[in-house]
């Protein structure tokens, strides 16, 4: 809570800070497109894909934007980033995320969010009679610190999981291979295969979205300052992206995993392939609705803050609508 209010009133000092003018003439370049600096959440990959197909092939550009994407990793804190001034946009992995941004107040909100499921899965050993996500209660669960905080909330009030069960995630599946009673998080975008090619077999897979999770991901962030000076380069942002996404997903993806591989040079086509094909064929972009792309909806983030909130996570005064401006979305 003291890094988020540390955060909190960075990023409303950054917000005072900068004047209209001085902002504009600033991300005003000598070609007259206006720069802005978008960070992801993790090193580049085919979960940005759409991102970085708009950027190879010239959304952004014709809708008057020069974007550079400043890709994260390990020790990139990207609300940190923002507040610091060195990033115009970012990446919300998660909703808890975005809420907590709401919840002290910073002012910065989510504009678009371009995984309409959060692609969090858990994965279990296929011998253990596991065949739904009920099956895990009490038994090992592999987890990172900000899982704990983020999805596991939702976990133990559907499914009645206790925090005994939680064991740390290195994001090293050697623990989960070597013990067949416990499972483990990951993405379904990438764990199943990493821990398919490394032992032999396919894994169960529970995506958490297809059984009620409400949380959205892959969310653009804004800050308020932004939004208020610029919102026709926030729109142009968001309508690039969109593009981008369905290019990416239903077109020729070449464009952008030339620039992830780039950007990431241990990333492999192999990689990059199958994360795509689970991206459409489970509908985490747009929940198998083309026109879901980039939306949000009040219904939906009223659903996830009344489920965190039901567990303690949020005050009966919080409001969803502090989190998220529908304002940018067609």
């Amino acid at each position: 809570m003291k890094l988020l209010r540390h955060l909190a009133i960075a990023l409303a000092a950054l917000a005072c800070a900068c004047s209209p003018e001085s902002k504009t003439d600033e991300l005003t370049g000598a070609e007259g497109l206006t720069t802005l600096r978008f960070a992801t959440d993790w090193r580049a990959q085919a979960e940005h894909g759409g991102f970085y197909q708009a950027l190879a092939t010239g959304e952004f550009e014709k809708r008057g934007l020069k974007v550079e994407i400043i890709q994260g990793g390990p020790g990139v804190n990207v609300p940190q980033l923002l507040a610091a001034g060195a990033v115009d946009m970012g990446m919300g992995s998660n909703s808890f995320i975005v809420m907590n941004l709401a919840q002290e107040k910073a002012p910065v909100k989510a504009v678009a969010a371009f995984m309409q499921k959060d692609p969090q899965v858990l994965i279990a050993h296929p011998d253990q009679g596991i065949e739904t996500i009920a099956d895990l209660k009490g038994r090992p669960i592999l987890l990172s610190d900000a899982s704990v905080t983020a999805f596991w909330v939702w976990l133990k009030a559907k499914y009645g999981f206790t925090d005994d069960q939680v064991r740390k995630y290195t994001f090293n599946a050697a623990p989960f291979l070597s013990d067949k009673r416990v499972a483990q998080q990951g993405y379904v975008t990438s764990e199943p295969y990493t821990i398919e090619k490394a032992a032999g077999f396919a894994p169960k897979v529970f995506l958490l979205a297809d059984h009620g999770y409400p949380g959205y991901a892959t969310m653009v962030l804004a800050r308020d300052a932004l939004i208020t000076e610029n919102p026709e380069a926030v729109r142009a942002f968001v309508e690039a992206s969109i593009a981008g996404w369905r290019s990416y997903l239903d077109g020729d993806p070449a464009p952008g995993d030339a620039l992830i591989r780039t950007d990431n040079p241990e990333m492999t086509q192999d990689v990059l392939d199958q994360a795509r094909d689970k991206l459409k064929s489970y509908g985490i972009v747009d929940g198998g609705d083309p026109a879901m792309t980039g939306r949000m909806t009040e219904a939906r983030w009223t659903e996830f803050l009344e489920m965190a909130r039901g567990q303690g996570v949020y005050p009966a005064d919080l409001e969803a609508t502090s989190a998220y401006t529908l304002d940018f979305l067609p």
